[in-house]
């Protein structure tokens, strides 16, 4: 009988700070597919996969870390959960909060969530406060609040959610062998470029500075090297490019539509101890890469997860692409969590016809 995955806790648990006592609370998470996409790679000369993290339970890579952070809650007493969103957080916090038996607070930015991401907070019955700023007073208030209250923060400041996220590197390792020559990924709080680095060190044997437990000095190496990161931003909100804190961070790629990364260390030290770098591009270079994935690799992602691929092609453009390298871009979202975007101002014309094969044929141009 095929092995039926387990979600990232029980399959990686030897890496995980989570004793056989445990159980995990889980909908599954993990085990995305490693897409490849030679439409992509024949563009810059190079192998290029698409690790689709919108294959997650409520739609994005946050369900690997909140797998873990809800887990850890659960351990003890605490009975709320509490983080500021721009909206797949706010989703996937509500929807683990259930599994749990936990009530879930969200704090988001008043009008700056899609529509898809803010319907799956509600459906899951979190409580939802609208603020007049931006994800960075989100993430204070969140802070302050749990601080002086009982109440759990689950943002990515929270160790526990990076230790969940690595294990996207683990997958990639597992399926192509060893790790990829480079890695490109979105970069808005920057958690996942941190955790991603993480998980590849660890599988190669060493830790980084935002390891919680030393698993990779106890365990036989998977990887016989780390890939270069690579990290895109957009460029209204690009302060890890800038040099500093962007008061106003505007982008159409919300998910990433951060001015002050809560993990901007940590990028900076997986970009610079894997020699690699963190660069912007344009909302129309987004869109673009958003609308390239779907035509020529049939991949739908919100505006965010393309922000690699076209950090991807920005790069090629510009020679910086290794002839022949093996290179992952972790798409970090659902299309579906933003179709208004997507669609743009694209003219739908959904006229009827007769109830005829002769006037589909007309129509189709057959």
């Amino acid at each position: 009988m095929a092995h039926q995955w387990r979600g990232i806790i029980t399959e990686y648990r030897e890496r995980l700070p989570f004793g056989p006592e445990v159980s995990p609370v889980t909908l599954l998470e993990g085990g995305t597919p490693l897409v490849p996409a030679p439409a992509i790679g024949a563009k810059i000369g190079a192998e290029v996969w698409v690790k689709v993290e919108g294959a997650n339970p409520t739609g994005s890579f946050k369900d690997r870390g909140m797998t873990s952070a809800i887990t850890q809650v659960a351990q003890t007493d605490t009975k709320i959960v509490a983080c500021a969103s721009t909206g797949n957080t706010s989703a996937s916090a509500a929807a683990y909060a259930v599994a749990a038996g936990l009530e879930c607070a969200v704090v988001l930015p008043a009008g700056k969530i899609a529509a898809g991401k803010l319907a799956q907070a509600i459906v899951h019955n979190a409580k939802l406060v609208a603020v007049d700023g931006n994800f960075d007073d989100c993430l204070r208030i969140v802070r302050e609040l749990t601080e002086s209250h009982p109440v759990a923060l689950v943002n990515s400041v929270n160790p526990y959610r990076l230790q969940g996220q690595k294990t996207a590197a683990f997958e990639i390792v597992d399926a192509l062998g060893d790790a990829p020559d480079i890695h490109v990924l979105p970069v808005g709080n920057a958690g996942n470029i941190t955790a991603y680095w993480m998980g590849y060190c660890e599988y190669a044997g060493k830790t980084t500075s935002a390891s919680m437990e030393d698993s990779a000095a106890r365990l036989e190496p998977k990887a016989s090297k780390v890939p270069q990161m690579w990290g895109v931003q957009a460029w209204g909100a690009a302060p890890l490019v800038v040099g500093h804190p962007v008061s106003d961070p505007e982008t159409v790629a919300t998910a990433i539509r951060i001015g002050n990364p809560a993990s901007w260390q940590y990028a900076e030290e997986a970009r610079d101890n894997s020699g690699g770098w963190i660069d912007r591009v344009t909302d129309e270079q987004i869109l673009a890469a958003q609308a390239l994935l779907a035509a020529e690799v049939g991949v739908f992602v919100e505006p965010a997860s393309a922000a690699s691929v076209a950090g991807l092609l920005q790069a090629g453009a510009a020679g910086k692409v290794p002839a022949g390298a093996k290179i992952v871009c972790t798409v970090t979202g659902n299309g579906l969590k933003d179709t208004a975007t997507a669609l743009g101002e694209r003219e739908l014309d959904f006229t009827p016809i007769a109830p005829t094969v002769a006037a589909a044929v007309e129509v189709l141009g057959l």
